[in-house]
């Protein structure tokens, strides 16, 4: 008997990925899942670009708004033990799964069986490890990248708990993230319960970073640093998912530490220089098809290719 398909759309930020996955499922009878390290957050909303309900059109969306933005012990095990309950349920109930985002390593976590999910939060670590932070800023990323240079060039030096998290599971497991859940060739040559299938959005360099500013203005627009300061006077001190592009930033501005306009240039920069890495995460993973969505006159052409992919992919997958 085959596997079910599973299948992917992945990509940089502002590449148009919710919005695809949206008209697949559409068509595909399929519910969406989110591979977003910051929408499974409740309270992180302007700054995380989650779908309001009119773009969901209908379309039941998974993985958002699952923890509150308070909580500091989910990490990217707890995410794929999540999510892969939802993919075998949307299976069990006749639906496609159609996974969304741009967290690589969030992605990998179901395309690659984890074998750190036993790593249990150190918390006496991880109060040692942010205290050597807060006296020695730039100092955790150092560490990371001379134990784990792929994990550290992904991760923003200010993305403190994650390079926490990566520190964490190395020193518990003596394996770095990298071994553990970015294995493009699979040399450990685990299977997973699904056969994935994976599209790709793409876009000339320009392009997307003008997409990028262009989104960053609207957010901003929409109330984001109104939500930044409530949730920053919410608490003495700032829990860490406020470390998150956007977020982090405006903080700098509320302690003086910028001036307004260098608060949102730095958001703009840093989600330039996050969506670089999310490019140079995809690009190594031959599977993924990708789709110039320069090459497009139009949404709906991207999105009736991307589908046409999904469904010859399916076809495939089924006479084997």
């Amino acid at each position: 008997m085959n596997k079910p398909t599973v299948f992917f759309i992945v990509g940089p930020t502002a590449s148009g990925k919710t919005d695809a996955a949206v008209q697949a499922a559409k068509r595909m009878n399929g519910e969406v899942i989110s591979a977003d390290a910051i929408q499974i957050y409740r309270g992180l909303d302007k700054g995380s670009a989650k779908p309001s309900a009119e773009e969901m059109q209908g379309i039941p969306h998974h993985m958002i708004d699952v923890i509150d933005y308070t909580y500091e012990d989910y990490n990217v095990a707890c995410f794929a033990a999540d999510a892969l309950k939802h993919i075998d349920d949307i299976i069990k109930r006749g639906k496609t799964p159609i996974v969304a985002g741009g967290t690589g390593l969030y992605v990998n976590a179901l395309l690659y069986p984890l074998d750190f999910t036993e790593v249990e939060p150190d918390k006496g670590l991880r109060r040692e490890l942010e205290d050597i932070e807060r006296r020695h800023p730039g100092e955790l990323h150092k560490r990371l990248s001379a134990v784990d240079k792929e994990s550290a060039e992904r991760l923003h030096p200010n993305d403190v708990k994650r390079i926490i998290r990566a520190l964490e599971v190395y020193e518990s497991s003596g394996k770095t993230l990298t071994e553990q859940a970015g294995d493009f060739l699979n040399s450990r040559k685990m299977e997973i319960g699904f056969e994935p299938v994976i599209a790709g959005l793409c876009m000339e360099r320009q392009a997307l970073y003008d997409r990028i500013n262009r989104r960053v203005d609207i957010m901003i627009e929409n109330g984001l640093e109104e939500e930044v300061k409530r949730l920053y006077l919410s608490s003495d001190k700032p829990p860490l998912s406020l470390q998150a592009i956007g977020y982090k930033q405006f903080i700098a501005y509320f302690e003086g530490l910028a001036t307004h306009d260098e608060a949102v240039e730095l958001i703009k920069r840093d989600t330039r220089r996050f969506a670089k890495r999310q490019i140079a995460w995809f690009k190594r993973d031959d599977r993924i098809r990708w789709f110039d969505t320069g090459n497009y006159l139009s949404h709906d052409e991207l999105h009736e290719d991307i589908i046409n992919f999904f469904e010859e992919e399916k076809d495939r997958i089924e006479r084997q």
